[in-house]
């Protein structure tokens, strides 16, 4: 079992009619469950869900999708929307309504003392992990749970989630000290450090931190895998008819969760895996992961 920790947002997308966007169920780490589900894995999510309409269709949608919400809060605060944008290639940009809403108002209380048994990793990343005054209150947890499980952090930067770069990368470093397992993508690394390459960054991570493994997305180029003490691995990207790229780099990561803690794929196999089902993603509009039987049809 997976457990993932993190916000489930409300995304706006434009449906192409005039100021006209649809709401569709997201925020990184909810996808990222939903990924892990649809592809077989038992998946947890710890999220906090308003009591709003839109907390009551995020929780309609997790279920449906096979997704465990027993360790989910109830909220009384909003729930957090995002309004994409995307531009002619399908990549999305995001601007978020997230003041005082639900996924940001973690208190010790409200997270579990133990893990449930057959936890085998414990993912956060996103919003979550830098918006206070939860993500201190999640990276204490999370970090109080390193010697038990594999903790797997997601930076995916959002530029609009702190004023300015600095504070940004406060938060990140804080969470490279709790984690094993580090994705990123090179826009990611590029915002973060953008006076070194990306795979510069990666590579300092690893050396600077306590990790085992750094994954890097490079798009339509697919990833690399920076294991400590071993050979890189790389996976070239999938060509595909892209429809919109949200959610892409959520699939990718459920599905490496997916294919190393549940089938025990060798890294170069987790890693085209989960190219796969990244690239599998952006074939459809808004956060839609492939089923296992899509990913393994074409793997």
């Amino acid at each position: 079992m997976i457990i993932v920790c993190g916000e489930a947002l409300v995304d706006l997308v434009p449906t192409g009619g005039e100021n006209t966007w649809r709401a569709v169920p997201g925020g990184g780490p909810a996808n990222t469950a939903v990924a892990v589900a649809r592809l077989g894995t038992p998946a947890r999510l710890l999220c906090r869900l308003s009591r709003d309409g839109f907390g009551r269709r995020l929780r309609d949608h997790l279920t449906a999708s096979g997704v465990d919400l027993s360790l989910a809060v109830e909220a009384d605060e909003p729930t957090t929307l995002a309004v994409v944008d995307l531009d002619e290639h399908g990549s999305a940009d995001f601007r978020f309504y997230m003041e005082r809403t639900a996924d940001w108002q973690w208190t010790p209380g409200e997270l579990p003392a133990s893990l449930p048994p057959g936890t085998r990793a414990l993912h956060v990343g996103s919003l979550a992990s830098v918006v206070r005054p939860g993500a201190d209150v999640l990276r204490s947890w999370a970090a109080g749970h390193r010697d038990e499980v594999t903790v797997v952090y997601d930076v995916n930067v959002r530029p609009a989630a702190l004023p300015g770069r600095e504070p940004y990368l406060e938060e990140v470093e804080a969470w490279l000290g709790a984690a094993h397992v580090v994705k990123a993508s090179e826009e990611d690394l590029r915002w973060l450090h953008p006076e070194r390459a990306p795979l510069d960054t990666a590579r300092a991570w690893l050396a600077e931190h306590d990790l085992d493994l750094v994954l890097v997305t490079r798009g339509a180029a697919g990833a690399v895998a920076l294991p400590r003490g071993g050979s890189p691995a790389e996976a070239g990207g999938v060509p595909v008819r892209v429809v919109d790229t949200v959610g892409a780099g959520d699939a990718f990561t459920g599905a490496f969760l997916h294919a190393t803690a549940d089938r025990g794929m060798a890294l170069p196999d987790a890693l085209r895996y989960a190219v796969l089902a990244a690239a599998l993603t952006c074939t459809r509009e808004g956060a839609a992961p492939p089923s296992r039987a899509e990913v393994d049809a074409r793997f």
